[in-house]
């Protein structure tokens, strides 16, 4: 891949660095031994009731992650409000609100918003605070975005997501092998066996893996959390709409000439649905996650972009950032899909619905 002038090409993010085997990194596996030994202390304070988890008078559903960076979260927490509210319950979403801007929002709240409107959304940092807000305002059902470790929210349902494609956080390489450590040596928040106490664990981008690749993982994760549904997720391009909003077919992106912008936790999934749809990619400007753009920096990409000629192409995460900045681009949304276990997906939430029923 060209090296990219503005943001940073793959090889630059710090997980790319992390990928590598061998050298100066190898020596961040003693702080990872010690935040391990935090990570099981804490857990087991949890477990032995040490620690209080506050429960809030409404049923709560998490959906986190093992790793640090992006398994999809933001669309399979719509995918769930959605299904609750098929249901008839009446769900919130909660979230920390990272990175939030002058209006006290960040790009997922901005995301989240257009694809459900009118549910409403609470970002806090203090979940417990931010859950009882949404209590107050007559709420039934709460999902919890990210909350897999912040257990002091105490929840009756934990789903977690599993990237097929960094399944540990970091990139695989071309055998389908990836580093498997906690931070900061990798990625992982938690050990695999943490698992055990979710209650669903969903393989997002399951379609976009060798077979034997996603064979492998299942195993792994049917033995880390024994009796669970395994769920597959894929993630599907959508639409493909312009800076004006006008809706464009799929099919233009056939054999054309694109650069990529994008702040998010796996690039790479990006620029693989990209190359999917027969785009020709050329630099991929890949800045840090949940990156808040600048004008320059919106003025740079345009001219790159002219410059070489190609169409610029952007996640709906990020347009919500750039388009205000006057990026021409265009912005392909994805949309999530159960491939697989749908059916007891739907009878989890089955529960959440009835136990906010009986509650009323």
């Amino acid at each position: 891949m060209p090296p990219s002038p503005i943001g940073q090409p793959h090889s630059a993010r710090a997980e790319e660095r992390l990928a590598g085997r061998g050298g100066a990194r190898e020596l961040l596996r003693l702080p990872a031994y010690l935040f391990g030994a935090l990570v099981h202390a804490r857990a087991r304070a949890y477990d032995r009731g040490l620690k209080a988890a506050h429960a809030v008078g409404v049923p709560v559903l998490s959906v986190g992650n093992l790793s640090v960076g992006g398994t999809g979260k933001t669309p399979f927490c719509i995918w769930v409000v959605r299904e609750l509210q098929r249901l008839g319950a009446k769900p919130g979403l909660l979230s920390r609100g990272y990175r939030a801007g002058g209006d006290g929002r960040n790009e997922e709240a901005l995301v989240f918003s257009a694809a459900c409107p009118g549910v409403p959304h609470v970002q806090d940092p203090d979940r417990v605070r931010g859950a009882r807000a949404l209590v107050a305002r007559g709420l039934d059902v709460i999902v919890l975005d990210d909350g897999f470790q912040h257990r002091r929210l105490a929840r009756e349902q934990d789903w977690v997501l599993v990237d097929a494609l960094r399944p540990w956080g970091l990139p695989r390489d071309e055998q389908g092998e990836s580093v498997r450590a906690l931070l900061p040596r990798g990625l992982l928040r938690e050990p695999l066996e943490a698992l055990a106490r979710a209650d669903a664990v969903v393989i997002t981008r399951a379609s976009d893996v060798p077979e034997r690749w996603l064979a492998e993982l299942e195993r792994e994760l049917a033995a880390a959390a024994p009796g669970k549904p395994i769920l597959h997720a894929a993630h599907r391009p959508a639409r493909l709409v312009d800076a004006r909003g006008v809706e464009h077919p799929l099919g233009e992106l056939a054999d054309r000439a694109v650069e990529l912008v994008s702040g998010v936790g796996n690039p790479q999934a990006f620029e693989s649905t990209l190359r999917s749809l027969g785009a020709r990619v050329g630099r991929h400007h890949a800045f840090p996650d949940h990156h808040h753009y600048t004008s320059v920096e919106a003025l740079a990409l345009a001219r790159e972009a002219h410059a070489s000629e190609c169409a610029l192409v952007t996640t709906r995460k990020d347009a919500v950032k750039l388009l205000p900045l006057g990026l021409d681009c265009l912005v392909l949304e994805i949309e999530l899909e159960l491939v697989r276990g749908e059916a007891q997906a739907r009878a989890l939430l089955a529960q959440l619905a009835q136990r906010s029923d009986a509650r009323a």
